[in-house]
């Protein structure tokens, strides 16, 4: 069994039915061993930036590692972005790229990057990328570099990591294979942690203070809905999501105050600011969660925050008890601990104003779609455990705040490094991983020029994802910020191609949307086809979604 057969055999080994990347002269061999894997789809993509963000799609809602490779160089440097989302969102993912044989370093060979002789150190730039960096030089390590980097992948705080394998180490045989051990260890909190964050718990409802619930995106990497639900039915605690954890708990709970944050719900945003404690739970307090980091958010209230990370405690605000910990078995123990003390549900009287719940728009006289009433539509028509994607753009915040999420559903934006074009790529990774779901892709036109010749590659491979283009002909957010910060815009707006035809020459089917009344249908349909479809909406440009409207 060589290097490459024997990358192929432990990925089995752990699970992994998907791998996304790009062909090259250095990784070729590699190719061969995943055609002949029996247990391993492989998508090889046009432009291997998309399979990086596919394989943080194929982690995001599962509990399996994202892979994806490219060869050395060139090839491997468009990894970047998507590792980069990886390390900063919290996602499990091995990347693998060709490396030059040793023999031939610093002599400038093809797509060398090993930092020798005016070449690019992509080592370097991998460690500086991902949680670590491994090169295999000799074969004999291959099962314990694999061990080493899956591990570190998943425990912890999970995030990227990545593999050089020289192009003369490939085909070396590994005359020490074997199976390789995961060890994934949950962060436990300490006893003292927690019995400090049951004990301001427990005092707050004894004296009916009010009490504010944020749920963050590593709830759901802790798989933790069950215990969240007990905890806030358990004692009448209202709560609201972050952008990336919408939809964890049904947010037609009477409980759910909806998103919070700087184009959060007003009853979200309102209910803040009289809260006494918060209860942040596997979240970092992103710049558009804190109204860009807003210096005295938490004063007159008490911060109990609960985080897998360290470095995250105290990052932004001062935790007034902190508990480092996997959020499952935090709340496991801090609900067993509430229940001994037999405390009565805290009485509440919440503010209404949720986003989703107002007066649809009335129509415009330009005769385009309000994107709100759109994303209302979708929201009405989603079926049960659907995965709704939002890429970077005005889109983002328009299905933010317009999905109401109550049957398992998900939603997730890119998160704080944000590249545009990540989800439209990323939308396939997660399809590959959840088959049995529906998943669409909230794409900007812009975003998903940047990137939607990956459309083929749904086709190829028969992946069907539904694209949903919010078809304005600008960069819509960017627009607005200009007009706010200095009354004028420049380079806003663009042309599009019939986004219908590319559809059809790609090999999918194009719909496009004119009508607020034909777009329900226009999802049915996509949705019965089970193929990759392309929803072209023509949305108006000059409205635009919520920017800091709640009270704070």
């Amino acid at each position: 069994m060589d290097v490459n057969q024997t990358i192929v055999k432990i990925l089995e080994d752990i699970g992994v039915d998907h791998v996304f990347g790009g062909s090259g002269q250095v990784n070729a061999t590699m190719l061969l061993s995943l055609r002949d894997s029996k247990k391993i789809k492989t998508a090889i993509v046009r432009n291997e930036q998309a399979a990086s963000f596919m394989a943080c799609g194929y982690a995001m809602f599962s509990d399996k590692l994202g892979v994806c490779f490219a060869t050395g160089g060139p090839g491997a440097f468009n990894l970047f972005s998507g590792l980069a989302v990886a390390y900063s969102d919290s996602l499990p993912v091995l990347a693998i790229t060709g490396y030059t044989s040793l023999d031939q370093r610093g002599k400038g060979a093809l797509n060398e990057s090993t930092g020798l002789s005016r070449t690019p150190d992509s080592h370097l730039m991998f460690s500086a990328t991902t949680k670590k960096s491994f090169i295999v030089e000799d074969p004999k390590d291959t099962c314990d570099i694999l061990e080493e980097a899956i591990n570190i992948a998943f425990n912890g705080r999970p995030g990227p990591v990545h593999i050089h394998i020289p192009k003369d180490i490939t085909v070396a045989e590994v005359k020490n294979f074997r199976p390789i051990n995961v060890n994934i260890e949950k962060i436990l909190p300490s006893e003292e942690s927690i019995i400090k964050a049951s004990g301001l718990i427990a005092e707050a409802i004894k004296n009916k203070k009010k009490i504010l619930t944020i749920i963050g995106y590593g709830a759901i990497r802790s798989n933790a809905k069950n215990e969240l639900l007990e905890f806030v039915q358990s004692f009448n605690i209202p709560f609201v999501h972050t952008m990336d954890a919408k939809g964890l708990l049904p947010e037609n709970s009477p409980l759910c105050l909806g998103v919070y944050g700087t184009s959060g719900d007003f009853a979200a945003n309102e209910y803040f600011s009289q809260a006494d404690v918060v209860i942040a739970i596997g979240n970092s307090f992103a710049q558009n969660a804190t109204f860009g980091f807003k210096a005295n958010l938490f004063n007159g209230k008490e911060l109990i925050h609960i985080n897998i990370d360290p470095h995250e405690i105290n990052k932004v605000y001062p935790a007034n008890v902190a508990v480092v910990s996997d959020v499952k078995p935090a709340f496991q123990q801090i609900i067993r601990r509430l229940k001994e003390l037999n405390l009565l549900p805290i009485s509440n009287n919440l503010p209404v104003g949720r986003y989703y719940d107002m007066q649809p728009a009335e129509l415009l006289p330009s005769g385009k779609i309000n994107p709100g009433n759109m994303v209302r539509i979708l929201s009405d028509n989603l079926p049960e455990n659907a995965i709704v994607l939002g890429d970077a753009g005005s889109h983002m915040l328009w299905l933010s705040c317009y999905l109401k999420l109550n049957k398992n559903q998900r939603y997730q934006n890119p998160g704080s490094f944000g590249p545009m074009a990540s989800h439209t790529n990323g939308a396939i990774g997660v399809k590959c991983a959840n088959p049995d779901k529906i998943v669409i892709s909230g794409s900007g036109d812009g975003c998903y020029q940047m990137a939607g010749f990956e459309l083929m590659t749904a086709v190829q491979y028969d992946i069907p994802v539904i694209w949903i283009i919010f078809n304005n002909g600008e960069f819509n957010v960017i627009k607005k910020f200009l007009l706010n910060m200095t009354g004028d815009q420049a380079f806003m707006q663009f042309n599009n191609p019939d986004f219908v035809k590319y559809a059809e020459a790609c090999g999918a089917t194009g719909i496009r949307v004119e009508k607020e009344v034909d777009f329900a249908p226009a999802l049915q349909k996509a949705i019965a086809l089970n193929k990759p479809v392309i929803i072209d909406v023509i949305v108006e440009s000059e409205v635009y979604p919520p920017f800091a409207l709640g009270k704070v």
